[in-house]
């Protein structure tokens, strides 16, 4: 019999997956080849991978059955908290967020969600506070105390100095019976099931229900109060949000030369250079009254091409497309980022209340102009 040749591959050469056969040559004393297959170690990377996965969405899940809690939880104290908080801002008073270690961090950020949706908020340090740092505080104030136990020791020692200053304490606590609660003119109830730490003692369940009352508490206030969009740009004048909401329509078109204009009787050709002088994709087409009536793009130019030999020589009135978008003039610019993102068009012609076309807002000016 003859002897038969065996191709194989180095056992670096091969994939590594678990299961993975890997064959192993070696050579007895005698000269004879050994072959032996050996399956590849099961590492531990999968099955961690998976492992952990499964422990993030346990603490997910943890986390969310907490937020329902705290929602099951609410009652007429919320509904006092909003309106205390209304009064106190009617009397030029404001809300002093106070809280200690990982509640302060939760009480940082709900501290600057009131500010920036019109409700005037300050953070005080526990420590700083019985350090001079009570002057923030006047008889108007609302504060807000932050103690998932209700029993931080720092938190304690400032409560007789709070009651004396400010008008109202809202404890926010998981702890209803409390020394913070008792001594508080209001509950807010953050009581969690239990924490997502294995030990049930790391802040983290608690926190994320503290975050997501105060968020509710803002949002809740900032409605109450007919907060717009409006007020909500002044507080934030330097993002595009800001920008989107502060500049109206009229402040971001082109206008004059480098908004073309032809008439509904104008040839193509004429079109297109008016077009071609504004360095724009679009012309508006009005009727002898200057009134809007459709628009012409170099999309429409590009579809009538292929068909219509004499395309030149045709009358816009033949070729525009009519009932064009259009966005006011006087409008807030995010109108116009609205059009654009739910419309598939490049040139948003602005009229003004008669129709008329004064200005065209170019999709390719919201980038530069930051609206984007």
């Amino acid at each position: 019999m003859g002897a038969q040749k065996i191709l194989l591959r180095r056992s670096t050469d091969l994939p590594r997956s678990p299961g993975t056969l890997i064959a192993r040559i070696g050579v007895m004393a005698n000269g004879r080849a050994t072959l032996a297959l050996q399956p590849t170690p099961f590492h531990g990377s999968f099955r961690s991978a998976m492992q952990h996965q499964a422990r993030a969405r346990q603490v997910l899940a943890i986390e969310s059955a907490a937020l329902r809690a705290v929602g099951r939880q609410l009652n007429q104290s919320f509904d006092d908290a909003v309106e205390w908080i209304i009064e106190a801002l009617k009397e030029r008073g404001k809300v002093v967020v106070v809280g200690i270690g990982k509640s302060g961090n939760i009480g940082r950020k709900i501290a600057a969600t009131l500010t920036s949706t019109g409700t005037t908020s300050v953070v005080l340090d526990a420590v700083d506070a019985l350090h001079g740092d009570l002057g923030v505080i006047n008889e108007a104030d609302i504060v807000l105390v932050l103690s998932y136990s209700g029993e931080t020791d720092e938190l304690l020692n400032l409560l007789p100095a709070l009651k004396r200053l400010a008008g109202r304490i809202i404890a926010m606590t998981g702890g209803l019976r409390s020394t913070l609660a008792r001594h508080s003119d209001l509950v807010l109830n953050t009581h969690v099931p239990r924490e997502a730490c294995p030990f049930n003692l790391a802040p983290t369940a608690s926190t994320t229900a503290m975050l997501a009352l105060g968020d509710a508490l803002a949002i809740t206030i900032m409605e109450a109060r007919g907060f717009k969009k409006p007020q909500y740009a002044r507080y934030h004048p330097a993002g595009a949000i800001g920008r989107a909401l502060l500049l109206t329509v009229a402040d971001v078109m082109r206008t004059g030369d480098r908004n073309p204009i032809c008439p509904a009787h104008a040839s193509v050709r004429d079109a297109l250079l008016v077009m071609t002088r504004a360095k724009a994709g679009s012309v508006a087409v009005v009727n002898p009254a200057g009134r809007l009536v459709g628009v012409f793009t170099d999309g429409d130019l590009r579809r009538h091409m292929a068909e219509d030999a004499g395309l030149m020589d045709r009358l816009l009135s033949q070729v525009m497309t009519r009932r064009p978008i259009t966005v006011r003039s006087d409008a807030l610019a995010a109108e116009a980022v609205r059009i654009f993102h739910q419309r598939s068009i490049d040139d948003l012609i602005a009229v003004n209340p008669r129709k008329e076309p004064v200005g065209m807002v170019d999709l390719q000016d919201l980038p530069r102009l930051k609206l984007v």
